[in-house]
């Protein structure tokens, strides 16, 4: 086995940052030692892959391959037991709660401290907050408002929503997960209203939040829609809050720092706390919004535990389903929500789960899709991973919301996209306003696996951008053209855009006839209008006929195409396969071969913690 620092240098999976990180280490250890300098810059490329640690275990004794020949040229890691032996007698390298660059733990899980602390508080605090029941509500105007927001339905499943309400009122800490149209946020509407209506609440400060920009518009959207339909009084109904905040102008985003203006020291001045979209909540910003939690105050997680999981390092929504799942309730807790529930069925209790399954609620019936429903049934063989339930779906011909087309080579992807994408954007250029090019643009999307490749985002960006210029409707190649949809890449809080943020290029026709000079980029704005932004003040953008599942996550269209590469690769995980099919409200169509289909069904997405660990101590 080779063992000089060179060698492990000239892998390509590293970046820069993981080879100034491993420099870092070695000049503060004095000495050069080739696999401190392995371990630091492989500790320092998980947290890059997602991952909040490297597990030593995963890799030990293993050859270190190159990400592109897929060779190591005779690089290898050390046996792990020798491996684990170095890095405990390294000056460098801490056991759990040392104040040292990197923490290894006994089970061969090797953190950068940073995160290995963030893991640490966001266990501790959810320890503090789920193992919290409230006392001191009206019980008799509770059962009214469960009969009269939750009326009761003829089922031998228990009502989901119903559970989750009571849940929610019962506790500090609640977690409701359900797929696309089970009604996390209409049951979120009227978890507020029951608790709005309670003696001495009825001034309760709440916050409605979500992890992006786009998640954030469409939890706004779907309260405004929602409220109406609420059973409950005017004064409450004024009570229940329409905006909602990003979780970064939530916390009091500083530019150029870590920090929130809201931490510990200055707490959010709020009582009940909404998150909608946690799966997308990365560990960092897990910890800091548990940080910032005042005293006594509740907070409510809503999302998709099938969902991709955040960008950024940790799956902590995941880790928290997973650790509330492998549990019944406890008797305390069912003997308490029993109360509420004089008649119907009640999950059974097979174990005592503790105070994380205690608040754990899943929604199970979807009112969007119904057992006739293509998209349904696909989402659910991709839960399962049963990969003949779902080709016999997808060669299904009678379901008008499913269609699936062996894309093989990108000749062919090149000659279907062109119908395909004028049917779904040509009106947009046709439209009388901004606003209404939007909303046209909003319907339909491509989503796609990969950034790079022939079925890739930059690819099919610009073969749509060339089928509508076939057709007159753009100038391609990147003018700035009326109607043209650019997607932000970088978050500007000056300007209030956020990475992941849609605009459309717009001028008035008269003004475009003129050459009066680029048009605004027009974005919806918090107040459901659009505003103009200058198209040299954007930051990092590009053109967005096509976006990758994960920029898509926290989004819905009417229409999507999923396009998958020819080939697997470590992106296509089932996870994003459920993510992108679930985008669709009425129909998808899926461009892939059946072995892509296949190799995506197969592979799981696994982040690297030791959260669920953490969880599973806190939980007992």
């Amino acid at each position: 086995m080779t063992t000089e620092v060179a060698s492990f240098d000239q892998l390509d999976r590293f970046a820069d940052i993981d080879r100034h990180f491993a420099d870092f280490l070695l000049r503060l250890e004095g000495r050069e030692d080739p696999l401190l300098w392995l371990a630091g810059a492989l500790a320092s490329h998980a947290t890059q892959s997602g991952n909040v640690c490297l597990d030593l275990q995963l890799v030990a004794g293993k050859p270190l391959l190159n990400q592109e020949e897929q060779t190591g040229e005779g690089v290898c890691a050390p046996a792990f037991e020798e491996w684990m032996n170095i890095l405990s007698q390294s000056t460098v390298v801490g056991e759990p709660g040392d104040f040292r660059p990197l923490v290894l733990d006994r089970a061969g899980r090797l953190y950068l401290y940073r995160y290995w602390k963030y893991e640490q508080r966001v266990a501790e605090l959810l320890k503090e907050l789920a193992a919290s029941d409230l006392d001191g509500f009206d019980a008799a105007m509770l059962q009214d408002g469960l009969c009269r927001l939750f009326p009761s339905q003829a089922s031998d499943e228990p009502d989901g929503q119903r559970l989750a309400a009571v849940t929610a009122v019962l506790r500090r800490f609640s977690l409701v997960t359900g797929g696309p149209g089970t009604g996390k946020t209409s049951t979120v509407l009227r978890i507020l209203a029951l608790l709005l209506a309670q003696p001495g609440h009825d001034h309760l400060r709440i916050a409605l939040a979500a992890p992006t920009g786009k998640a954030a518009a469409r939890l706004k959207e779907a309260v405004k829609q929602s409220k109406g339909a609420l059973e409950a009084s005017p004064e409450v109904l004024a009570r229940i809050p329409e905006e909602a905040f990003t979780l970064h102008r939530l916390l009091g985003f500083m530019p150029g720092s870590r920090k929130f203006r809201h931490d510990r020291k200055n707490p959010l001045p709020f009582e009940m706390i909404v998150v909608d979209e946690a799966s997308m909540v990365d560990l960092p910003l897990m910890a800091k919004l548990l940080d910032a939690l005042p005293p006594e105050a509740r907070l409510l997680l809503l999302g998709d535990r099938h969902q991709l999981a955040s960008v950024e390092p940790g799956s902590v929504f995941g880790d928290l389903c997973s650790v509330a799942e492998s549990a019944g309730w406890s008797e305390t807790h069912r003997k308490r929500i029993k109360a509420y529930f004089p008649s119907g069925p009640m999950p059974s209790t097979n174990g005592d789960g503790g105070p994380l399954r205690d608040s754990m609620t899943v929604l199970r019936k979807s009112y969007r899709f119904g057992m006739e429903s293509g998209i349904g049934q696909l989402s659910k063989s991709i839960q399962s991973g049963d990969y003949e339930a779902l080709i016999r779906l997808l060669n299904t011909r009678d379901l008008p919301d499913l269609a699936w087309e062996e894309v093989a080579s990108p000749s062919v992807l090149e000659n279907r996209l062109e119908r395909w994408v004028l049917g779904a954007y040509s009106g947009c250029f046709q439209a009388a306003s901004a606003s209404e090019a939007f909303s046209l643009f909003n319907r339909s999307r491509i989503l796609c696996a990969l950034r790079h490749g022939p079925f890739g985002v930059n690819v099919v960006n610009q073969l749509a951008e060339d089928s509508l210029a076939r057709k007159g409707l753009v100038r391609p190649r990147g003018a700035w053209y009326r109607g043209r949809p650019v997607i932000v890449n970088r978050n500007d809080y000056e300007l209030r855009l956020f990475n992941g943020d849609i605009g459309i290029a717009w001028e008035e026709p008269s003004r475009a006839q003129e050459g009066a000079g680029s048009p605004g980029v027009m974005f919806p704005s918090e107040i459901g209008e659009m505003r103009k932004i200058m198209p040299s003040k954007l930051p990092e953008h590009e053109t967005v006929y096509a976006m990758t599942v994960h920029k898509a996550q926290g989004s819905e269209f009417d229409r999507v195409l999923l396009v998958l590469p020819d080939h697997a690769s470590p992106v296509l995980v089932r996870e994003l396969f459920y993510t992108a099919v679930t985008r669709a409200r009425k129909r998808v169509e899926i461009w892939a071969r059946r072995e892509t289909i296949e190799a995506a069904l197969a592979k799981r997405a696994v982040r690297n913690s030791g959260l669920r660990e953490a969880l599973s101590r806190v939980s007992a």
